[in-house]
């Protein structure tokens, strides 16, 4: 099966959240992550897992979300639950409010060591703050950098330090060249692959709103970037989506 490891399942689709999560199943989509970033999308996306297979969670207060106290939301409690698998998405974005710049790296370094306290891997949110983003994330921590769009120095630094990468609809872009010429160069069992959606839909969806079943698409393009056929691929995201996220039981 292939698993789409970052989605927002909380955020409004046509039909709802069952009608996309079966679209997904029939795509061959068994498995999805659901990503927070609003901390009142937590109690919700631990809901939507509680109540269908498959799905689990990540629970994380996005940048955008500064003044917060994470201490509030990242209980033992959650995160001690099974199906809450690991802490994101968390992270830097300089992109609209450069002036937050300190009390986002204060909310960061509180997630991360909340996600070290409880062993958990992070799901890393990064936007025109990579030097920030990499002076951070020492090899203390361990986990994915969701939705990479970086160049390589960044993910040579990253990969240095253990984490995996997440492939998401950008990459099928016509724009994105240099986004497939970094993927080309990061080794295959450091890659998982994401939809982030109801973002980024890939090819031949964009414009779109985004869903689980799209990872195919993208899919498709790692694939041809890795000179690997489709179910070749599907084997190696299956096996490093379990080596990513060890508390995922499938």
């Amino acid at each position: 099966m292939f698993i789409d490891t970052h989605c927002h399942l909380t955020d409004e689709y046509e039909g709802g959240v069952d009608a996309i999560i079966k679209r997904a199943n029939d795509c061959g989509v068994g498995a999805m992550i659901c990503a927070t970033a609003d901390p009142d999308d937590i109690a919700p996306a631990l809901n939507i897992a509680e109540n269908h297979k498959n799905i689990f969670v990540t629970t994380g207060i996005h940048p955008d979300y500064v003044n917060i106290n994470p201490n509030e939301y990242l209980t033992d409690e959650i995160l001690n639950n099974p199906l809450v698998i690991g802490v994101g998405e968390i992270g830097l974005d300089y992109h609209y409010n450069p002036q937050t710049r300190a009390q986002q790296i204060e909310l960061f370094e509180q997630q991360l060591d909340i996600a070290f306290k409880h062993n958990l891997p992070v799901a890393i949110h990064t936007r025109e703050a990579e030097e920030d983003t990499a002076n951070i994330l020492t090899n203390k921590y361990h986990g994915v950098m969701h939705c990479f769009t970086s160049g390589w120095d960044l993910a040579k630094t990253m990969l240095d330090r253990g984490f995996y990468f997440s492939a998401s609809g950008i990459l099928t872009f016509k724009n994105s060249e240099s986004i497939r010429e970094t993927f080309s160069k990061i080794p295959t069992d450091r890659i998982v692959i994401e939809t982030d959606s109801p973002y980024c839909a890939p090819i031949p969806y964009r414009g779109k709103i985004c869903e689980p079943a799209f990872v195919i698409e993208t899919a498709k393009v790692l694939a041809q970037i890795k000179n690997l056929q489709l179910d070749e691929l599907e084997k190696i995201l299956f096996e490093n989506t379990k080596k990513l996220y060890p508390k995922i039981e499938l």
